[in-house]
C-alpha cells in the first residue's frame, strides 16, 4: 500500500520535472490535510521545493553547467495558482511590455491582471508576483496574444511608442495569426489602429 507521499512523487515523476503545482492537484489521494502534510514531508526532504505559499516544483536539476536546481517561470507559478483559485489571468505592466518584445527590461516583479482578487505573492530573492484585479472586458479577447498587445500597447501610452518599438511590434504581428476583427473592437481606439496601420 503506498503512503500518499509515494503516491504523489510517483505521479510527479511522471510529469516529469520542472513542473509547479499546488496540493490541490492531489486531493484524491486523501483529506486535505493529509496531503499538504504528506507534501510539506516531501519538502523537508529536499525532494521537491517550495516556491511560493501553497506552490510547490518537482524541479529540474541542471548539472552540466553546476546551475542546480532551476526554479518554475513566473508564467508557470502565475499559471498554477489561477489554476488552483480558478482566476483568469494576463500578463501586465512592465511585465507584459517585456513579454511582447518591446522592452528588454526584465522586472523584478510580474504583475498580472486577474478576474480574481488583487494580492501579493512572494517567491524567491525579494521576489513577487502581483495580481491586481481588473473588469471583466479585459478577459474578453478570442485571443491571448491580442490581449497581451492591447495590455502592453496601454501601458506604454499612445504618445510614447518609439520607432523602434513599432518596428518590433510589426515583427511580431506578422509572425502570430492575424488579431480578429472582434478582438480588435475591445481595444482603445488608438490601440485598434496602431495595429490595422502595421497590417497595411
Amino acid at each position: 500500500m503506498q503512503s500518499i507521499e509515494d503516491k504523489i512523487l510517483t505521479s510527479l515523476k511522471k510529469s516529469g520535472r520542472g513542473v509547479a503545482f499546488s496540493p490541490k492537484r492531489f486531493a484524491h489521494y486523501g483529506s486535505a490535510a493529509a496531503v499538504q502534510k504528506a507534501i510539506e514531508r516531501l519538502a523537508d526532504d529536499g525532494r521537491i521545493i517550495r516556491v511560493a505559499r501553497g506552490v510547490y516544483s518537482y524541479p529540474q536539476i541542471e548539472t552540466e553547467l553546476g546551475l542546480g536546481v532551476i526554479y518554475p517561470t513566473f508564467d508557470e507559478i502565475a499559471a498554477c495558482i489561477a489554476n488552483r483559485d480558478r482566476t483568469l489571468i494576463a500578463p501586465a505592466g512592465a511585465y507584459a511590455v517585456n513579454k511582447l518584445g518591446l522592452s528588454t527590461q526584465v522586472p523584478m516583479n510580474a504583475v498580472y491582471i486577474t478576474n480574481g482578487e488583487s494580492r501579493t505573492i512572494e517567491i524567491r530573492n525579494g521576489r513577487s508576483i502581483v495580481f491586481k484585479h481588473a473588469a471583466p472586458k479585459n478577459f474578453a479577447f478570442e485571443s491571448s496574444f491580442a490581449q497581451l498587445v492591447a495590455i502592453a500597447l496601454k501601458e506604454i501610452g499612445k504618445d510614447n511608442l518609439t520607432s523602434g518599438q513599432l518596428a518590433t511590434l510589426k515583427q511580431v504581428l506578422d509572425s502570430q495569426p492575424r488579431i480578429s476583427e472582434m478582438d480588435l473592437k475591445l481595444m482603445p481606439v488608438w490601440v485598434k489602429k496602431q495595429i490595422t496601420d502595421l497590417y497595411e
